[in-house]
């Protein structure tokens, strides 16, 4: 049973988070012809005005549609006053479905979550090129939070995705890495803890399809990258806990791959895109760790 202190500090972190206003784009553009199929853009802020790193925000949400990427916009624009170019991405969500005669969310669409990722992905340099000249595209760090990060680790793994997968590219992406922020990365451990009520399982198109879904889609299957990797994660998440990201680490690990982790002490789930924690401020070094 959760600690109800957890439960409460939990609660209050997330309202923290969410108390931000959202904050509009300086431009969207669509990579498809779906309502979600868009990227807004956030120009880099303060002095300069020369080339800067480009930074993907993917969002988290358990791949759910009540959850879209508007939550992150103060996320997106806190790393903006940090001097890089940002796009928040889009990307098709579950839809409502019945389980057990009622209607609830179901994480995720497959394949169309993932369609839209890597859709995203492909044409983000030529939208960026023409939305945000300020952005360097040849220093572009995927981030993502929670489900996210799950997306953000899954982007920069597709060249080693099985050969039969239409996802797969036939070289490795060109990033200079990627910062997950407590991420869904080893749906195994996920599915045993039961994070988010067992949204890793429905992405994937319910318990009967996960063990064959799961080398297309699960980060932990999907090493090594050959991509710089880190991963930040609150100690005390009780939403996905250490023990997920410990695991995709340990899994780099026998695959022969160093992945970074950053565990920070007294922190739960949603500090991490929180422009009013301090975890906000760590994740922004993280980044620049690799986009400088």
């Amino acid at each position: 049973m959760t600690d109800p202190a957890a439960v409460e500090r939990d609660a209050a972190e997330a309202a923290s988070a969410f108390s931000h206003p959202a904050v509009a784009p300086d431009a969207t553009a669509a990579y498809g012809e779906h309502p979600d199929q868009v990227v807004d853009f956030y120009a880099p802020r303060g002095a300069g005005g020369g080339p800067a790193p480009l930074v993907a925000v993917l969002h988290g949400g358990a791949w759910r549609a009540p959850y879209d990427r508007q939550h992150v916009t103060p996320f997106a624009d806190f790393l903006a006053r940090q001097g890089f170019a940002v796009a928040n991405v889009e990307y098709r969500r579950g839809r409502s479905l019945p389980h057990q005669g009622s209607e609830g969310p179901a994480a995720g669409r497959w394949p169309e979550t993932f369609d839209d990722v890597a859709a995203a992905l492909d044409a983000l340099p030529g939208m960026a090129a023409a939305a945000l000249p300020q952005a360097d595209i040849r220093r572009l760090v995927l981030t993502g939070h929670s489900a996210g990060g799950h997306l953000a680790l899954w982007g920069a793994a597709r060249h080693v995705l099985p050969y039969d997968s239409p996802w797969r590219l036939s070289s490795p992406p060109s990033l200079r890495g990627v910062v997950a922020l407590a991420p869904i990365a080893d749906f195994a451990v996920a599915q045993e803890l039961g994070v988010c009520g067992g949204a890793s399982a429905q992405l994937l198109g319910g318990p009967e399809q996960f063990a064959a879904r799961l080398p297309f889609a699960d980060p932990a299957a999907l090493l090594p990258t050959g991509i710089a990797t880190t991963v930040v994660q609150g100690r005390e998440d009780i939403v996905v806990p250490p023990a997920v990201a410990e695991s995709y680490v340990a899994a780099a690990a026998k695959a022969g791959e160093t992945v970074g982790l950053t565990l920070l002490d007294g922190v739960g789930h949603f500090p991490l895109i929180d422009p009013a924690a301090d975890a906000c401020a760590v994740v922004a070094e993280e980044i620049s760790q690799l986009a400088w």
